[in-house]
């Protein structure tokens, strides 16, 4: 991770740690750079953004930044992530931006930037992009007819939504699902293409007002979608997040189904297919290891990366796999998008539902769990208490406590001031008691708990 980039793009409170200004100097660079490699040609960069209401600040102030350049900016409005990659990589785009925090609150904000094949930015890029707004060497503006255009480019966000149609391979006709938008980006989205492929769809979290996305809805919290799909007697419920490159569901029993539970029963699916692919599927140290234990019963293999959707594409590019993603709902279906999609997502589920004719509780069913403990602590510097001697010391003591059958992940949030804490072993009050242990130690290190499973 860089000094502003993390694993998930650049991310802070808005006009805090991320502002306008700093926005204004990633479309500068953005705009000067890509005209550059196309050795002085105009450069066409797609900008996208969620429902916070700072994202407007960001949006003008990138599109200042890029046209002052001398490069276009081509605006898709509210839009999801994914749906930038997509325009990015199949309209012969330079790169795209999002503006989003995903799950954050939206207070957060942030800027993730796909290069031209809607891929994430690789690190020289944003290494470059670090080093221009720690003031860098000073760019040249446009003048005359070379300064930039903005554009507006709804259109691409409609080229998105028939090409989100045209991937399930039947109709969902007949069923009853119900949609947590999360007051994100998914608002505009998810309800017309569910509509559009035939279901009766149930609707909650679609009232953006700039203040409340990810606001007690959406993949963080369940609650509302668990209620709404035993309310109305619904097959199924999906909750997006903020920018919709997450999706976790809800069974018609009201039980939730995690990424985990979501690669399980689509590993499945997709051998019975032929669509699988020798690669297996990629998961993150994050997935409980039972998902792997399952996936081997199934004779598919399972590897395991460090946690950030951008790692997971990457192993699976490098084994040819076609299948991937996180517990936490980013799930990678690489035949038909270079990101975490969640409406993607949320369509091969349906489909899988669809042809096999099963509920998707009768589809996880074979997925085994290790009892699985999380927290969270927020720290004001990640780096220093993780060096912590008494820090060190309780990971080395809750590890033995968990003995050869377990195991603990302690690590810094790749876009939070937090230290996550996850142990695993086959008795759940012994993984409580090591994630105890360490939370004690980071707190006297200076933390304090924030968020505990």
């Amino acid at each position: 991770m860089g000094k502003y980039f993390g694993t998930d793009g650049f991310r802070g409170c808005a006009n805090v740690t991320l502002t306008a200004e700093q926005a204004f100097c990633v479309g500068r660079f953005l705009g000067w750079y890509y005209t550059q490699e196309k050795r002085g040609e105009r450069a066409k960069i797609v900008i996208g953004k969620d429902t916070r209401r700072s994202s407007y600040m960001f949006e003008y102030a990138l599109a200042a930044g890029i046209t002052c350049s001398g490069a276009d900016a081509y605006l898709l409005h509210v839009t999801t992530t994914p749906s930038v990659s997509y325009i990015a990589r199949t309209e012969q785009f330079d790169c795209g931006v999002m503006i989003s925090a995903s799950h954050n609150p939206y207070t957060d904000n942030g800027i993730k930037i796909v290069n031209g094949e809607g891929e994430k930015a690789d690190d020289r890029v944003l290494s470059l992009i670090e080093e221009a707004l720690d003031g860098g060497e000073t760019l040249p503006r446009a003048t005359g007819d070379a300064i930039g255009r903005t554009v507006d480019y709804v259109a691409g966000r409609n080229r998105y939504m028939a090409y989100l149609l045209s991937l399930s391979s039947c109709s969902f006709r007949g069923y009853r699902v119900g949609l947590d938008c999360a007051n994100g980006s998914a608002w505009a989205i998810s309800k017309a293409v569910f509509d559009a492929l035939g279901a009766q769809v149930y609707i909650t979290g679609a009232e953006p007002n700039g203040t409340n996305v990810n606001l007690g809805c959406g993949s963080t919290h369940l609650e509302k979608l668990k209620e709404l799909v035993l309310r109305e007697k619904l097959d199924v419920g999906f909750a997006f997040d903020g920018d919709a490159d997450r999706c976790l569901c809800v069974d018609e029993r009201g039980k939730e189904v995690d990424g985990d539970g979501i690669l399980y029963l689509c590993a499945k699916y997709l051998r019975s297919r032929g669509e699988l692919g020798e690669g297996g599927v990629v998961a993150t140290v994050m997935s409980n290891y039972g998902l792997t234990l399952s996936l081997r019963r199934e004779e598919i293999s399972c590897t395991l990366t460090q946690v950030g959707d951008r790692f997971v594409y990457e192993e699976m590019r490098r084994r040819s796999s076609l299948l991937g993603g996180e517990q936490s709902g980013h799930v990678i279906f690489r035949k038909y998008a270079a990101t975490g999609d969640g409406i993607l997502t949320a369509v091969k589920v349906m489909e899988a539902m669809a042809e096999s004719k099963s509920p998707l509780s009768i589809m996880t069913e074979g997925l085994y769990r290790l009892p699985q403990i999380h927290k969270n602590v927020a720290v004001a510097d990640k780096t220093s208490v993780l060096q912590d001697e008494r820090v060190k010391a309780a990971i080395f003591h809750a590890e033995k406590s968990l003995g050869a059958e377990g195991r603990l992940l302690v690590r810094a949030s790749g876009t939070e001031p937090l230290v996550r804490i996850l142990a695993e072993s086959a008795e759940k009050e012994v993984c409580a008691q090591a994630v105890e242990e360490v939370a004690r130690a980071l707190c006297a290190a200076g933390g304090k708990v924030i968020c505990a499973e």
